[in-house]
């Protein structure tokens, strides 16, 4: 990663100083659950930080995969950074409009495709606003860029590689759904999905790692003791799960802020093993 960039994550008061750079590129990518009833669009057609493009998590997916916005083709993504303005000079700002919700899986699908030179923004628009900061409803002035997809397979795990996981315990799972879901106690927000988690996963709910109020993230020093916490073991591999890969990417996110630098999400989450008849799940 370039030096001058953040590593991670930025500040508000960093992103503020920069928001005139033509380097960097902010993206809006709030999404909500399909039983919410509301839509990321229209959040941000409300108002959204001057110059950030929306990235619709639904849109930048695979359309074949009847799987909700699972990794598109290196070909898919390429088009749809383009048509972003994030081209492989650009450092990609992630932010949604609750915090730490969803802007993690922008920050895990842009490494994929080996773009480092990203980072996601402590606090969101929840800290954005309550600074008082600029917010506008008008359009981002369109960019050229180039994008080049380098995809890395060891940041992604397969649902034959999280089935495999099962005998050779290769990955600790950790899934970052509420506590009801994993246990199975609360009902899944998707028709069809089972309730419950793989065997031997562990769990650490995805708002856990931020301040309730501020919507920013835990200090290192707590996010290490709420992972050791969970049952992980930091001197292993970690693989993240949740319903379908979104808040899985915040828990990615979160080790590697504590040096866990390539720590790979379940892309299927589970959407994908609930789903199934042939997969066993825990309670």
């Amino acid at each position: 990663m370039t030096e001058s960039w953040p590593d991670g994550i930025v500040s508000t008061s960093w992103l503020a100083m920069h928001l005139d750079d033509p380097r960097v590129r902010v993206v809006d990518a709030t999404w909500y659950l399909p039983n919410v009833g509301r839509k990321g669009r229209a959040d941000f057609d409300a108002g959204h930080i001057p110059g950030a493009v929306f990235w619709d998590l639904d849109e930048i997916g695979d359309p074949a995969d009847p799987l909700p916005h699972m990794l598109p083709s290196p070909a898919d993504f390429k088009r749809h950074m383009e048509g972003l303005g994030i081209g492989d000079d650009a450092f990609v700002v992630v932010y949604d409009q609750l915090g730490l919700a969803t802007a993690g899986r922008p920050w895990w699908m842009l490494r994929y495709f080996g773009h480092d030179e990203v980072a996601v923004l402590d606090g969101g628009m929840v800290r954005w606003k309550a600074e008082g900061r600029p917010i506008t409803t008008a359009p981002a002035t369109p960019r050229t860029a180039s994008f080049t997809p380098r995809p890395r397979p060891e940041l992604v795990r397969t649902l034959d590689q999280m089935r495999a996981n099962l005998s050779s315990h290769q990955d600790q799972v950790l899934d970052a759904r509420t506590a009801g879901r994993f246990t199975g106690s609360a009902p899944e927000p998707r028709p069809n999905c089972r309730s419950g988690h793989i065997p031997g996963a562990l769990n650490l709910p995805v708002d856990r790692l931020v301040d309730a109020d501020r919507k920013t993230m835990k200090s290192p020093g707590h996010l290490k003791g709420l992972i050791i916490a969970a049952g992980i073991d930091l001197d292993r591999p970690v693989a993240t799960s949740c319903g379908s890969g979104v808040t899985a990417s915040a828990l990615a996110l979160g080790l590697y802020l504590l040096g866990k630098k390539n720590v790979p999400v379940y892309d299927g989450s589970w959407s994908e093993w609930g789903s199934r008849t042939d997969t066993p799940v825990e309670t």
